[in-house]
């Protein structure tokens, strides 16, 4: 099974900012290329920060605001975001960034705790590769059918090697898996339904398995009693 990683989705052709380019620049990079954000990268290609629209909309925001007061921390630093003129001093310091190497799974998560909706992409080398977004890690979601079937079959398979593989049936319909069959214990029918549901472009896995033993709660030993 292959497992899909962020070298698989992102694109490559990326655009990139110096840290001396200009905001008026910055806008209509994002602008001309219809993105969100763009990486800040030096002459070695090393991302050093991010600029994404909201950063440049603190222009906006701030114009013509009053100064915030001295303990108003958080609007003091986005005060001087707004007087930013180029990338270095618009930019969102250290980026968040992801390798090619990282699987598309976490790569996922790692937006999400980091509340962005793209993260720049570099090589074992740490120079900039490319960037992923959102849409980007949805890819793995338009896998046909056929693909993901195969996928599914061989993960049983692995989870049955010792049992009897052609008991179990695999149908695949729009990404939605169905397994159903006899194996010979509840935690056989789990570990399936489990390495299943990590192939790439499953939405979901509808378990039909039946079972002979089910080990799902094995009693607890009873404690030895010791007799002096």
């Amino acid at each position: 099974m292959k497992i899909w990683h962020v070298e698989d989705v992102m694109t490559a052709d990326v655009v990139s900012a110096r840290p001396d380019t200009p905001y008026r620049d910055l806008v209509a990079l994002l602008a001309d290329r219809r993105i969100n954000a763009v990486p800040v990268a030096g002459d070695d290609r090393r991302v050093i920060g991010v600029v994404s629209s909201s950063d440049l909309l603190r222009k906006i925001e701030y114009s013509g605001a009053a100064r915030p007061r001295w303990f108003e921390r958080r609007r003091r630093a986005l005060r001087r975001k707004a007087d930013g003129r180029t990338a270095a001093e618009l930019m969102t310091a250290p980026a968040i960034i992801v390798l090619t190497t990282t699987t598309v799974r976490n790569a996922a998560r790692r937006m999400d705790e980091c509340g962005v909706k793209q993260l720049p992409v570099e090589d074992d080398l740490g120079r900039l590769a490319g960037i992923v977004t959102r849409g980007d890690l949805l890819k793995e979601h338009l896998r046909p059918d056929e693909e993901i079937g195969a996928d599914a079959r061989a993960a049983v398979h692995d989870v049955l090697l010792a049992e009897n593989f052609s008991a179990v049936t695999t149908e695949v319909r729009r990404g939605a898996v169905t397994l159903t069959g006899r194996v010979e214990r509840w935690s056989t029918a789990a570990l399936a339904v489990r390495h299943v549901r990590m192939v790439p472009g499953v939405v979901e896995v509808v378990d039909r398995m039946s079972f002979d033993y089910d080990d799902h709660r094995v009693a607890d030993p009873v404690p030895a009693v010791f007799v002096a």
